[in-house]
């Protein structure tokens, strides 16, 4: 049985899953994805020049992964222009929104609209996949941007969170010399378990850590 999914922003995640959805015959209603060539062509796939078209014929949006990384716009690095969270919220009014890390003020925006909002992201299955993505992609960045080679880099990690754990154990996978700086007692103790140095992250400013 297909259906009609609209999908607003997102990264090469949610093109690839616009692709995915459309292969599956569903049609697919797209705003704020002009500039994703992969769909352009690509069959069921309907290109909207405005984000009320895109929303009309659908029950559910999906949106970007994480929500919004400033809190004024919705992550859609494949847009054309911006695209305003409060627009975005008036413009799904009593619909089901699916996307990721969605902050209390969206709720409550979604409070005032009568939108369903599911946060994939607080599925622990898909939190714990997504921390080895970003790990990976971290680490790509810091070989994009350095002159030095990650074996033997001393290296601080701010925070031991899911991400953090995953980086560090990546990071000492390439032989670099890694610092988690923590602020509960137990973090601190869990980084020494998983052998990294450890520091506490309020005392940074007092203690200079040359990485």
């Amino acid at each position: 049985m297909s259906t009609n999914f609209a999908i607003i922003g997102g990264d090469l995640r949610i093109i690839k899953l616009a692709k995915m959805l459309a292969k599956d015959g569903n049609t697919i209603y797209t705003y704020g994805l002009e500039k994703a060539e992969e769909l352009k062509g690509t069959e069921n796939v309907i290109f909207c020049d405005k984000l009320s078209k895109a929303v009309k014929e659908t029950e559910v949006v999906i949106g970007p992964i994480p929500f919004s990384s400033n809190g004024k716009e919705i992550n859609a690095p494949f847009a054309e222009k911006e695209i305003s969270v409060r627009e975005f919220m008036h413009s799904i009014n009593a619909k089901i929104l699916i996307a990721g890390s969605i902050t209390p003020e969206v709720y409550d925006l979604a409070n005032d609209e009568y939108i369903e909002i599911i946060d994939i992201m607080k599925r622990e299955e898909l939190a714990v996949l997504n921390t080895i993505s970003t790990a990976e992609g971290t680490i790509e960045i810091a070989i994009a941007n350095t002159n030095k080679i990650i074996h033997g880099s001393r290296i601080l990690i701010l925070g031991f969170g899911r991400i953090g754990k995953v980086l560090a154990r990546k990071l000492s996978g390439l032989s670099a010399k890694v610092t988690c700086a923590a602020r509960k007692d137990e973090d601190l103790a869990w980084i020494k378990a998983y052998g990294h140095m450890e520091t506490n992250i309020n005392n940074l400013r007092k203690k200079f850590i040359r990485i």
